[in-house]
């Protein structure tokens, strides 16, 4: 007990770092406003500056004037470079789920002048890993041109290799793309990157007459909806908005949603170069937006097709009164936007965004684009679908970098899956005091575990994810943010299947890197001697101090709906972060006393923090309940104590019954089950037949001797001879 509490007060000295602007509070015209830079310090990201202007393009960005290095000083003043804020550019959450808002300078020649982070939401940098980690991250990209192929890891094929943030690398992806994608987009609108013309779409001459399902079905009209619940709004009204659209220049397309008339007034008044979507929609908001004015924008809506986005003035919008399928589905509004740019082609493909005024749990509004691709049927172009290079996704290239530690990692966890699978065969060939087909295997795969697992991948799963996924669950649910990280995201599926086969037991006792790590200081402790002080916790103390850990985690998953950050902090009572991802050295002297505290009585105790303190414990635990398989017991385990006396995890009661939650899967109770030499049940019926004379049969799986009755008929059986087939060929 006094061994708990020392650990439980070296707990509540951790030293919270002092976050600078982690959820920083930004005045609306940072965001919206027309000067940007009367918000923020652009002078930052571009020193050389003496004056900007107000913000312009779309996406918007701002101009920075100065004089050219080596310029009197009585020179006129030039443009020199831009400043953009990254939310007026992409919507990229981290692993917060929530963007890192990024003011980045650029100059002229398309130079990365500075970086400054003005607002993030990432817990994993309030606790183990600094602010700092993110401002030496984001200092590696002064100096890099805005359409350098920017990766995280190792470079090569013409990319620049970065270093990540050890310990947050979902988090340094997310922010390499708002760089990297900020850069180029605002360089391509500049003029500063460019790339070569595509070729003008050509229609073919297919004019047919289809209905709205035909037309969905070959993806001549797309589909976006927001659920309600995804932007914080009542769900009991439907969905917040389902937009049906496409495009209508092809004669197919727009006569079947047209009409045949409706289409060609269309087409008499369309320019060259100018394209026609329709929309029509139905749910709790608009399309228009509420606050849209006469000679405004249609602020929710636009069309983007990279590099370029493209919205829509009173002056682009025409009334839709009628759209000829007759098994069109019911909507509440309709319409028909001009896109009048030579830059749009229809022949590559494009999306449609909606923003949208998403609230959270806290009531906390902000926004949010939501968008679905449109690509026009190849059957209306000629010549079909053009070649189109996309960028592979983040965490592809990841997955795609790591292939051979992802493979090692999956044959592991195959393995260790399949040699429990065995665990019958396994215990039967092993007795109470020599089981090398179970301890040597095992110690392999602790030792796997804690150095390649642990310390070389970091890959060590943590209460903070399930927080994480829980707040995604609540907000804005993204599986790139989890397949950004490909160990983790293996692991919890791993995770999630083995519970619900086999229990808790299966990785906290087989697989996870710090349990394995206490095992192994256990087995040191003997080894150096110590193992007649090594020794349990009384029972009567083990069955009260084994709720704490349901209490740490009730109490962090509660604090975490409040506050994320605070639950963060509280999360610091695993030691996962300083032991695996940040590393002792590089933390205060109380983390030291607590993962020191903590090994040093695993050198006297099996396991003392996942029975008593590990919250991810308590949370694979509640879910293990509802496992498939467990272990097997005998009638006398009621009154038979041989097991419980050896059970390092204390998961075997007085009356004989496993508590699945608290048992670790050694499978010595199991060893013990089938091994008549330890068994008390098996021992009196040995010593029994032995002395009457009487043959030993096999164990049974209900773990007794065969019973020499039943092995008699089934001998009987066999020499029976067969009975002879009725029929045949005749004689």
């Amino acid at each position: 007990m006094g061994a708990v509490c020392t650990l439980l007060l070296a707990i509540s000295l951790l030293p919270l770092a002092q976050a600078t602007v982690y959820d920083a509070e930004l005045p609306e015209g940072l965001m919206h406003g027309p000067d940007l830079c009367a918000h923020a310090a652009c002078k930052d990201v571009m020193p050389q500056a003496t004056r900007f202007s107000q913000r312009m393009g779309s996406p918007q960005y701002v101009q920075a004037f100065g004089r050219a290095a080596g310029a009197a000083a009585n020179s006129a003043e030039q443009v020199i470079g831009y400043v953009f804020l990254s939310t007026d550019v992409v919507d990229i959450p981290a692993y917060s789920g929530k963007p890192v808002i990024t003011l980045i300078g650029m100059d002229t020649k398309g130079i990365i002048t500075g970086v400054r982070v003005l607002k993030h939401s990432e817990p994993i940098l309030l606790a183990g890993i600094p602010e700092k980690a993110l401002l030496d991250f984001i200092g590696q990209y002064i100096g890099q041109r805005g359409d350098a192929k920017l990766e995280i890891g190792r470079g090569g094929d013409g990319s620049v290799g970065l270093d990540a943030i050890s310990g947050a690398t979902v988090t340094a992806i997310a922010e390499n793309q708002v760089i990297s994608r900020s850069a180029y987009e605002i360089g391509r609108q500049v003029g500063i990157f460019t790339t070569a013309a595509r070729p003008p779409a050509r229609f073919t001459a297919i004019d047919e007459r289809l209905n709205w399902r035909k037309l969905q079905d070959e993806g001549a009209i797309g589909r976006l909806v927001i659920p309600a619940a995804e932007v914080g709004v009542d769900p009991a009204d439907g969905d917040y908005i389902d937009v049906y659209f496409g495009y209508l220049n092809t004669p197919t397309i727009g006569k079947s949603v047209l009409g045949e008339q409706g289409y060609q007034r269309l087409m008499q008044d369309l320019k060259p170069d100018e394209h026609a979507i329709f929309l029509i929609a139905r749910g709790q908001t608009s399309f228009k937006g509420s606050g849209f004015v006469r000679g405004g924008i249609y602020d929710r809506l636009q069309v983007r097709q990279d590099p370029q986005s493209f919205t829509f003035r009173d002056t682009d919008y025409l009334n839709l009164y009628h759209v000829e399928p007759a098994d069109v589905p019911q909507f509440k509004e309709s319409a028909i936007f001009i896109i009048r740019s030579a830059g749009f082609n229809p022949a590559w493909p494009w999306t449609l965004n909606i923003l949208a005024n998403k609230r959270d749990a806290n009531g906390v509004k902000s926004f949010a684009r939501y968008d679905q691709a449109y690509w026009l049927p190849e059957r209306y172009l000629e010549g079909g679908h053009p070649v189109v290079v996309t960028a592979k996704p983040a965490w592809q290239l990841i997955w795609q970098g790591q292939w051979w530690q992802i493979t090692v990692f999956v044959l592991l966890l195959a393995a260790t899956a399949l040699l429990y699978s065995q665990r019958d065969r396994l215990v039967r060939a092993s007795t109470r005091r020599h089981k090398p087909w179970i301890s040597r295997p095992r110690l392999a795969i602790w030792l796997i575990s804690v150095g390649f697992v642990g310390f070389y991948l970091k890959a060590q799963p943590s209460i903070t994810q399930v927080m994480t996924w829980v707040h995604s669950l609540l907000h804005q649910w993204r599986w790139e943010l989890f397949l950004s990280d490909p160990f983790i995201f293996l692991s919890w599926w791993f995770i999630i299947i083995t519970v619900l086969v086999w229990g808790r037991g299966f990785f906290c006792g087989w697989l996870c890197p710090f349990g394995s790590l206490q095992h192994l200081m256990l087995k040191l402790g003997a080894v150096i001697g110590l193992k007649r002080y090594q020794g349990l916790l009384p029972k009567r103390w083990h069955d009260r101090l084994k709720w704490v850990k349901y209490g740490v985690f009730f109490a962090l998953l509660a604090v975490s709906l409040v506050s994320m950050e605070t639950a963060e902090h509280l999360a610091e009572i695993e030691p996962f972060k300083t032991t695996f991802l940040v590393g002792v050295w590089n933390r205060s002297w109380p983390f030291w006393i607590f993962i020191g505290g903590i090994l040093l009585l695993s050198l006297f105790s099996e396991r003392p923090y996942c029975k008593y303190i590990c919250p991810l414990g308590a949370g694979l635990a509640l879910p293990g309940r509802f496992r498939l398989f467990g272990l097997k017991r005998k009638a006398e385990c009621s009154t038979c104590h041989a097991c419980a006396a050896g059970c390092g995890s204390h998961a075997i009661d007085s009356a004989g019954r496993i508590d699945q939650t608290e048992c670790m899967l050694c499978l010595d109770c199991m060893v013990m089950y089938y091994d008549d030499h330890a068994c008390p049940p098996l021992v009196q019926e040995r010593k029994r037949r032995s002395n009457a004379g009487q043959a030993l049969t096999r164990i049974g799986a209900d773990g007794y001797f065969v019973s020499l009755d039943s092995l008699r008929n089934s001998l009987h059986e066999s020499q029976r001879p067969a009975r002879p087939q009725q029929g045949g060929d005749g004689a």
